[in-house]
């Protein structure tokens, strides 16, 4: 067998009419609607054949980088939430305690938060070499999804130069979606998944504001899946019986929210929150081996490592206005797992494993 993605013409959930909510999303209606976002991805696909061997690679890395400038000197405020714990995000524990980011944000596989935290550092390191000297040392964030199913994990196929790569690679504009980068081998509800976007603008009195989702999407089993509140999955099961499928693994998602919003720590851990109620809304249930990991942050206010000043001023919009934002996440993270799944083509990995691309004719015709 070799190593293939199967390509039949695939396309994003408003290609099928599908409108999740009532904002309308940015021009990209994607995470770098937010100006200053950035994002990049190096995929590793190679190999056929059974479990065991090691060199069967269905995985790779996404950055994204969260806005113009240098993150490092000049930090974003950031904030996160777990909705449950089965997963990981390297770099958590200081994002809760200081409300900062200070590096690219990585997506990657389980074995591979390692070797993308030495990337980072790296990458880092060369582009500040008073790292540890004169400034702190530096945390990576690297969140991870198992993607086993497809990729032979053991064979620690991403290498630290895959995630220099992939924040090299990182710009604005389109992003690539479905099988690529760290979604290159991760499945939802049973179907192939990955890599989603979408995004939503509001408008709050006289300022607009953009809300910004990316997905990596690797949750759920066919049979909640739901897309626009019907239950898509449970009409095309029938037909997948007796497929292979990934059993005994619920699977994780992680979540990245960007926002030109003024937001506090605070208020970004709340907008992170309701980043899972999206989740729900595509079916998942969090189930006790999944991780559900959501992280936001804001470009609008950026906190200088050096100062000669002891104080800095900030912008923050007012906890009573910011619901308009919460239904925003909600919309754009139920339509960035969605554009995760449209997105992604049937991918063949190891041990004769397959996952599906979901068949978008069928879904328009029941979507009817």
């Amino acid at each position: 067998m070799s190593p293939q993605i199967k390509k039949t013409p695939r396309c994003r959930a408003r290609d099928l009419g599908i409108q999740i909510g009532f904002y309308e999303p940015g021009p990209l209606n994607a995470i770098t609607d937010v100006e200053g976002v950035r994002v990049g991805h190096s995929t590793i696909i190679r190999g056929s054949g059974s479990r065991g061997s090691k060199t069967i690679a269905r995985t790779g890395v996404t950055a994204i980088v969260p806005a113009n400038g240098d993150v490092f000197m000049d930090s974003v405020m950031g904030g996160a939430f777990v909705l449950n714990g089965a997963g990981e995000l390297a770099g958590l524990t200081q994002i809760n305690e200081w409300g900062l980011i200070e590096t690219p944000i990585l997506l990657t596989n389980t074995l591979a938060v390692g070797a993308c935290g030495e990337g980072v550092v790296q990458y880092m390191t060369e582009n500040h070499p008073e790292i540890g000297n004169i400034h702190d040392v530096v945390i990576p964030v690297v969140g991870e999804c198992d993607d086993s199913w497809l990729n032979e994990i053991i064979g620690r196929h991403v290498k630290p130069s895959h995630a220099v790569e992939a924040i090299e690679k990182a710009s604005t504009g389109p992003v690539a979606e479905g099988s690529v980068g760290g979604g290159t081998g991760m499945i939802t509800c049973d179907f192939k998944g990955g890599i989603g976007t979408s995004s939503r603008r509001v408008k709050i009195f006289e300022s607009t504001y953009t809300v910004g989702v990316l997905v990596m999407s690797n949750f759920g089993v066919m049979r909640d899946l739901r897309i626009d509140g019907k239950p898509i999955g449970r009409a095309l099961q029938p037909q997948f019986e007796g497929r292979s499928r990934r059993e005994k693994n619920y699977g994780s998602i992680i979540a990245v929210l960007a926002t030109d919003a003024p937001l506090l720590s605070h208020q970004l851990q709340r907008l992170a929150k309701r980043m899972g109620l999206g989740v729900g809304r595509v079916g998942s249930m969090a189930a006790h081996g999944s991780g559900e990991i959501m992280l936001a942050f804001s470009t609008a206010n950026r906190v200088p490592r050096e100062s000669t000043k002891p104080l800095y001023s900030v912008q923050i919009l007012k906890d009573t206005a910011v619901d308009p934002l919460y239904g925003a996440a909600i919309e754009a993270t139920e339509e960035a797992i969605l554009n995760a799944l449209f997105a992604a083509d049937t991918m063949e990995g190891v041990a004769g494993h397959a996952a599906h691309a979901i068949p978008i004719d069928q879904v328009r015709e029941l979507l009817k």
